[in-house]
């Protein structure tokens, strides 16, 4: 039995499911685990399934499945379940997502492939060599971003990614690459934006005594930082804390909202519906 993970994401109206499982059916297959949602603000009607069948073939799967639910006009993704989602992992000098990232990775706790890191500095190049994971050293300028843009789509295409993950990678993408890279770029930031933007954040925030620290991951945008919400939390504090343990607290935050994320992602639990998620957790 081949295991495959399926969504839609359709115009909500009657008959869907009735559908999909006509097509599971017809494909001998079995449903083992379904989530679906309606929102009645857009009329948006996306569903995540999990099915096991004896027929070999995504594609001619696909196929039947596209065919039974042609006259709903939907988006369909599917994959078979062991085909691990690539990730090219980008960073800068902090450390803490990236580290965290290849320990869940190597425990086996992320289902992904990990085919390349790429970073604008080379710091970090001794954490990628400790895993085995090929490291590429990709300097941006102002006068060299669109030519380190070319090189990163290349890089890109060449290793088959899936999608891309900002693990406190501190450049911003420019507009044409978030185009190009539409809803696979995962990024990673503190919850004081846009209250406390630029350098030393987390000093800002003890200047005005913040009780909330807190990280968000999210599609990337054109829109800086403002992109469709993936997963957040955030840890109280108090005034009792100074501002480098706000720091720490912050790290472990952004690590453990960055690594669910990437999960949910890699899982095809997160469905884009315009400028929101639906996330099936």
């Amino acid at each position: 039995m081949q295991r495959y993970i399926l969504t839609v994401t359709c115009p909500d109206q009657p008959g869907i499911v009735h559908a999909l499982s006509g097509g599971i059916t017809g494909a001998k297959g079995n449903i083992l685990e379904s989530a679906q949602f309606s929102d009645p603000g857009t009329g948006v009607f996306t569903l995540r399934v999990c099915l096991e069948t004896p027929e070999a073939g995504t594609e001619r799967l696909r196929d039947e499945l596209a065919l039974r639910l042609a006259r709903f006009d939907p988006v369909l993704t599917l994959r078979p379940e062991e085909q691990r989602r690539r990730v090219l992992l980008m960073v800068s000098k902090f450390d803490h997502c990236l580290v965290d990232l290849l320990y869940r990775w190597g425990l086996g706790e992320l289902p992904v492939d990990i085919p390349l890191i790429v970073s604008n500095h080379p710091d970090l190049a001794p954490i990628a060599e400790r895993y085995g994971i090929p490291f590429v050293h990709l300097p941006v300028t102002r006068d060299t971003k669109p030519q380190a843009e070319a090189e990163l789509l290349r890089l890109v295409g060449e290793h088959q990614v899936d999608f891309v993950v900002l693990a406190r990678y501190m450049q911003v993408l420019s507009d044409d690459l978030c185009r190009r890279l539409s809803g696979r770029v995962i990024n990673i930031h503190h919850s004081f934006l846009p209250g406390f933007k630029g350098a030393k954040p987390y000093h800002q925030a003890h200047e005005r005594g913040v009780k909330l620290i807190g990280a968000t991951a999210h599609f990337v945008t054109a829109d800086l930082d403002e992109g469709p919400i993936i997963e957040q939390d955030v840890v109280r504090v108090g005034h009792r804390h100074t501002a480098p343990e706000l720091v720490a607290i912050g790290r472990d935050v952004e690590r453990l909202v960055l690594a669910r994320a990437v999960r949910l992602h890699a899982e095809d639990r997160v469905v884009l519906t315009g400028s929101r998620t639906v996330v099936f957790a």
